[in-house]
């Protein structure tokens, strides 16, 4: 925004400010009658009328088809590929070549080696090098001081793909393995026992996991149980629906469909149903939605009022699937076709509109040192997404992130972390809208993630090569201008010292 009004442009006074705080607050609500709209559109400065004008046109189209209408903005910087990585891509054409998954297995980079362990199947079942190594990565125990890694040690990640590998290549060697590493206390490597236990069709893991305190464990196990036991696990599934992860909620949910239990069922969903809106948080609306659509396929009319009840919600997607099915129980409930909902109030960041004048912010990541240690610095884009940038900003202001993890790591995609239950469904409580851009994912561009249009969580992804096709859906809010090379060598569940803002960046955008 700053590049917009030039050189030339006129400092701002204070009601030029809080305009330009109006005009963010009115494309944050999707209000296109305020008046904010208006004054900046025939504003003197040309910044002012170019947020004004963006502004308005994101309200107009949420999916901001015209954005490149706007002044193009400058690219993020280029990044070449670590050596690693090219090698990590030469590995999908090799899934029945268990010699060079093997070769594989002994790469200098752990992405590397996990990857070939990713890809073996059956058709490795008679090698015996491979199977040896395989055999000895799963046969180290994962336990918390396990999890740090530096020079030349094995981290939990390695026991765990070779676990799962086992349950694939070799199932005999890998059942006697499976219960010590479904006891181990680093959660990641539950989970990974959890899908080891699923291919092994080993019901009773699956229901110990189905139990366990780590909701991604329980998610993974009852994931499993799914196709294992079906409803013969009906009541782990409604036990899951008492636990507090959105997660696992959400699996167990899914789980109950065709449920014979259809009472026990619509009494569990319910009460989950209530105590999830409680939280108020926007992040549960998966969950939620998995409760609804399980009530609507078992409540009856006598839970026609306790269904209406649902439909008061501040979630409008929510009220809106709970007054279908509490119209259609016949329930009493007003004439007019809107559900009752009323969305929670979203106020102006703090530097959302210092952010939008260009103003620089710049963020340092530091990376627990039993996850590897290093740091990387994201310099915030507030000339595409002020407002996502500044509610970034406060929330490592107020050290949220502090302690999260990296929960997923997809080597030639993405990293995604953030969440303080370590996966998709759990994020911040407060939905984030969308500022979609012209500005293209390249490699090092940091996103955000969501699970729908204006549902951003504060979860971050980061670009690890260029992905052009999340352009049109995901806002980028930041990019890596130093420690790519950290960014590059994080595993699953990596996790995140601290972040804070970096002391002496400069001021404004050159």
């Amino acid at each position: 925004a700053a590049r917009a009004g030039g050189a030339q442009a006129q400092p701002l006074t204070t009601a030029d400010s809080a305009l330009v705080g109006r005009i963010l607050l009115a494309e944050d609500a999707r209000d296109p009658v305020s008046s904010a709209f208006g004054e900046g559109l025939g504003h003197a400065d040309a910044r002012v009328q170019w947020l004004a004008r963006r502004a308005l046109a994101r309200v107009r189209d949420p999916a901001f088809a015209a954005r490149d209408s706007f002044p193009p903005l400058p690219a993020p910087p280029v990044y070449a590929d670590p050596s690693w990585r090219l090698r990590y891509r030469a590995l999908a054409g090799m899934g029945s070549d268990c010699g060079l998954l093997r070769t594989a297995m002994r790469d200098s980079s752990w992405h590397v080696r996990l990857r070939a362990m990713d890809l073996a199947d059956a058709s490795c079942a008679f090698d015996e090098p491979l199977l040896r190594q395989l055999t000895s990565w799963a046969r180290r125990v994962p336990a918390p001081s396990a999890a740090a890694r530096g020079t030349g040690d094995v981290p939990w990640q390695a026991s765990s793909h070779a676990l799962v590998a086992l349950a694939r290549v070799a199932p005999d060697t890998a059942r006697p393995l499976l219960r010590g590493q479904a006891r181990s206390r680093v959660a990641g490597a539950r989970l990974y026992a959890a899908r080891a236990a699923r291919a092994l069709h080993d019901t009773a893991t699956l229901r110990l996991l189905a139990a366990d305190a780590d909701d991604n464990v329980r998610e993974a196990a009852i994931e499993g149980l799914v196709v294992v036991a079906g409803h013969a696990a009906d009541d782990a599934y409604l036990a899951a629906l008492t636990m507090r992860g959105y997660q696992a909620v959400r699996a167990a949910a899914r789980a109950l469909a065709g449920s014979p239990r259809g009472a026990d069922a619509a009494r569990a969903s319910l009460d989950a149903a209530r105590r999830l809106r409680r939280d108020s948080s926007e992040t549960s609306r998966d969950a939620r939605m998995a409760l609804i659509e399980r009530i609507g396929d078992v409540a009856t009319a006598s839970d026609a009022n306790a269904v209406a009840d649902l439909a008061r919600d501040f979630d409008c997607a929510v009220a809106k699937a709970a007054t279908g099915i509490a119209r259609r129980l016949g329930a009493l409930l007003p004439t007019r076709d809107a559900p009752f909902c009323v969305p929670l109030p979203s106020a102006l960041p703090p530097d959302a509109v210092a952010l939008a004048l260009g103003a620089v912010r710049q963020l340092v990541v530091t990376m627990a040192p039993a996850s590897g240690g290093g740091s990387f610095t994201v310099q915030l884009r507030g000339d595409l997404a002020p407002l996502m940038g500044a509610h970034v900003l406060d929330l490592v202001r107020q050290g949220y992130y502090n302690g999260l993890s990296w929960h997923r790591v997809e080597p030639d995609f993405v990293i995604q972390g953030g969440s303080p239950g370590a996966n998709e469904y759990v994020g911040h409580p407060r939905y984030l809208r969308d500022e979609l851009g012209a500005v293209p994912h390249l490699r090092g561009t940091v996103g955000m993630s969501t699970r729908g249009h204006d549902t951003g969580d504060g979860q971050w992804f980061v670009n690890l090569r260029d992905n052009p096709r999340l352009t049109r859906d995901y806002t980028i809010f930041g990019q890596v201008i130093s420690g790519i090379d950290v960014v590059d060598g994080v595993l699953e569940g990596d996790a995140i010292a601290r972040i804070v803002v970096r002391p002496g960046a400069p001021a404004r955008a050159p």
